[in-house]
Order: structure tokens, then C-alpha cells, then sequence
């Protein structure tokens, strides 16, 4: 079955021009056309956009994301290449997941903090709590914001 690039755009829940971008820049040399240059998209071609897009989501440049497609239309021979550009795309987003998770350590934090604050109508209780009152799993949150003060 073939898509036309509106229909592969909603599946992918993209703009139509996200393609003819992704087209001008050479990600697409799988996507067929027909003679009057219409192009013709498959379910393959969809698990190939799938791909480019989980891995420009990991800040892979357009460029390595090319190259790790043409190096796919190789064949066998350059799996050891894609296999190394996954590893290190894993370990760029394993490092942004911790510091993602950092982040929502002292959201939870702060949510818990206005919680307190609006309950006594001042920032002035939640601020000069005993760190015995703040939740263990606060504490060390608070004193390293403190450390800032």
C-alpha cells in the first residue's frame, strides 16, 4: 500500500513539509516517486522515518542521521558502524535521563514546598522548617539550594 505525503505526515503526526524537508536534505533516498515526481510511501518507508525521528529526539544532527541512513542502504557490512552510533546515541540519552531526573527531584521538591507554603499562607514556614520536618527524600535537595543562598 502507498502513502501520499499528507497521509505519511498525519501518521507520523508531522507537517507535510518535514518531509519535503527531510527529502531536500537526502534522508529519503528510499521513498519512491512516481513518473510525474510524486512521492510514493510505504510501510517501510514509515519504520525508516520512525528511526530518523527517534534519533534526531536523542540531538542527532541531520547530517549523522544521512549518514547512518546511507550506511544502512550498504547493507551487512557497516553494522558494526551503526551498531557504535546507537551504543553512543544510548549513552547520550541515558546522561539526559539522569539530569532529567535530577530536574524532577527538585520540582517535586519545590511542589512540595509551595504545598507547605500555601497551607500557612507564607514561604516564611516551609523556608525555616527544621530539615527533621522536610521529607528524607528532600533533605538533601534543600541543602544543596541552601548552599546556593
Amino acid at each position: 500500500m502507498f502513502y501520499t505525503i499528507g497521509e505519511m505526515a498525519k501518521l507520523l503526526d508531522i507537517e507535510p513539509s518535514t518531509l519535503r524537508y527531510y527529502d531536500k536534505e537526502g534522508l529519503l533516498p528510499f521513498v519512491k516517486r512516481t513518473k510525474g515526481n510524486v512521492r510514493l510511501f510505504t510501510e517501510t518507508d514509515y519504520e525508516w522515518l520512525k528511526i530518523i525521528d527517534c534519533l534526531k529526539k536523542t540531538k542527532m544532527s541531520l547530517k549523522d542521521i544521512k549518514t547512518f541512513i546511507y550506511m544502512a542502504m550498504e547493507g551487512d557490512k557497516t553494522i558494526n558502524e551503526r551498531l557504535e552510533i546507537f551504543m553512543r546515541q544510548k549513552k547520550e540519552i541515558e546522561s539526559q535521563i539522569a539530569e532529567l531526573e535530577k530536574t524532577l527531584h527538585i520540582i517535586n521538591f519545590k511542589c512540595w514546598y509551595y504545598t507547605k507554603a500555601k497551607e500557612a499562607g507564607t514561604t516564611e514556614v516551609p523556608r525555616n522548617m527544621d530539615i527533621n520536618d522536610i521529607p528524607e527524600e528532600f533533605r538533601e535537595v534543600r541543602n544543596n539550594l541552601r548552599r546556593l543562598q
